[in-house]
């Protein structure tokens, strides 16, 4: 069995603040982690559970896998290009923002029965 695939690029969240999301899932059947990742307060949850949801779908559309026998095999964050901003400080100077965003990839497999 081929692995499902779902990407996510760009996330306006920084990769650190994704991966505390993203531990929490791993491993777990597919089911389970949308209904964990729904009652989750971080802001990444919700498109680290809509991501899941799209990888879910990919699987019943295009691979004919039941949704109840698929688990998270692989999920990362990784990090996206920073944008630097630049706000001012005291005394004319400047003081940096950086706005960090990140990549999240997740593979879903078939359990095997």
């Amino acid at each position: 069995m081929s692995d499902i695939r779902a990407h996510l690029s760009f996330l306006p969240i920084s990769a650190q603040k994704v991966r505390l999301v993203v531990d929490m899932v791993r491993g777990k059947n597919a089911n389970e982690a949308l209904d964990m990742l729904r009652f989750v307060p971080n802001r990444a949850a919700e498109p680290v559970r809509k991501l899941l949801t799209s990888a879910v779908a990919n699987a019943e559309e295009n691979f004919g896998v039941s949704r109840d026998d698929l688990y998270v095999a692989t999920i990362f964050a990784n990090e996206a290009p920073t944008r630097k901003w630049r706000r001012f400080g005291a005394r004319g100077r400047f003081k940096p923002v950086l706005r960090r965003s990140s990549h999240v990839t997740i593979i879903l497999q078939e359990r095997e029965a």
